[in-house]
């Protein structure tokens, strides 16, 4: 398969993956593993989640624009701006401490990822239907019990295939969040943790780095951004109809999928 049409493909499952809870670490490891597309350094993979970044910024700006502007003289602002950065430390920390055992070894082994791709998403499927009244309703307000506990949930994240957004949704619903403001934490949420992840994946691989291929990499950004917009903008509302169960066998049929290629020896 030509390269550009490997990157046109994981750009755009980066954008569609990214914020739902189906792990995009996790499909773009399985695609380029069986499209047989792997950038030296990762830089492709690692860039491109930029762009999903950037489509949360832009959806986001008058929000994100009114908590900084806000923040010292507003209470309310303060309170959320500190609960995402205490739901941000847990995975940052473990990430560094553990960043040279994930990627040498969770990041080359796809059986572990379709594994943890079918296991979340039973996991899912038994939370989205599971009958309990949302105590927390308010993405803003949440306690800041809540919002450290859902980073406790981000670290399961850190094994390829549990899906970042995945693990903070279920935290979110086993704390008592509802569906839509469980859905909408992951997109602060994935502020700091990716922007954080992204530059400490820059800073330790930098020099393995390969940028000679700027066109494949500003292809797959562009591609990635402008699907990831459309997920953000969709997003919540389809949950609120829908709730995460389309999700959760979408997981399920991947992981099967993935293991059966892999046992049959394709790849």
């Amino acid at each position: 398969m030509a390269d550009w049409i490997a990157a046109i493909i994981l750009g755009i499952v980066e954008g569609l993956t990214e914020f739902i809870p189906v792990s995009s670490t996790g499909h773009l490891l399985l695609l380029g593993h069986f499209l047989g597309f792997e950038s030296e350094g990762k830089t492709f993979e690692i860039v491109i989640q930029l762009g999903a970044i950037l489509a949360i910024v832009t959806v986001y700006f008058q929000r994100l624009w009114a908590l900084a502007t806000r923040w010292p003289h507003d209470p309310k602002a303060r309170h959320f701006i500190l609960g995402v950065l205490l739901a941000f430390l847990p995975a940052a920390f473990a990430g560094v401490f553990l960043y040279d055992f994930i990627k040498a070894v969770l990041f080359e082994t796809p059986t572990v990822v379709c594994i943890a791709l079918i296991v979340g998403g039973v996991l899912l499927l038994l939370l989205d239907r599971m009958k309990k009244v949302p105590t927390y309703l308010d993405v803003n307000t949440y306690p800041m019990r809540v919002y450290g506990l859902i980073g406790l949930f981000q670290c399961l994240a850190l094994v390829p295939g549990v899906s970042r957004s995945g693990a903070t949704i279920a935290g979110g619903l086993l704390l008592g969040t509802d569906k839509r403001s469980a859905a909408e934490f992951t997109f602060f949420l994935a502020l700091p943790t990716m922007g954080g992840a992204v530059a400490y994946d820059l800073f330790k691989s930098w020099s393995d780095l390969d940028f000679s291929d700027f066109g494949l990499i500003g292809l797959g950004f562009v591609v990635a951004f402008v699907t990831a917009l459309f997920v953000v903008r969709f997003l919540l509302d389809f949950v609120s109809r829908h709730g995460f169960a389309p999700f959760a066998w979408w997981r399920i049929v991947v992981g099967v999928i993935g293991l059966g290629l892999i046992w049959g020896g394709v790849g």
